[in-house]
């Protein structure tokens, strides 16, 4: 998460899945105010969970459609242009998890 608000991102979410959802125990949000801030946030993310020795799984989505997707598992990370995060609304959908950090 610190990854993402060193990057600037905003509003930036970590939720506790485990109990309401099947294909992974955490999400992690967080939105930009480009394509470019969003894609300088994804590479950021991929770079130091690298170092770490975790992969992604998968990527889904470019920067300039304004949603990227990363992958780990048991931890996805939804990127979010303002308007993406707004029209799909996640933290809606998955009200039932559990909140456990917020920086906005």
């Amino acid at each position: 998460m610190s990854i993402a608000s060193d990057k600037l991102a905003s509003d930036v979410v970590l939720m506790d899945a485990c109990g309401v959802c099947s294909f992974s125990d955490y999400f992690v949000m967080a939105s930009g105010d480009s394509g470019r801030q969003l894609q300088a946030i994804a590479e950021e993310i991929v770079h130091q969970l690298k170092q770490a020795g975790v992969y992604p799984l998968h990527r889904e989505g470019i920067a300039e459609s304004g949603w990227v997707l990363l992958d780990y598992g048991d931890v996805i990370v939804h990127i979010f242009s303002e308007q993406e995060r707004q029209t799909y609304r996640l933290d809606e959908i998955w009200h039932e998890a559990r909140l456990v950090l917020r920086i906005d």
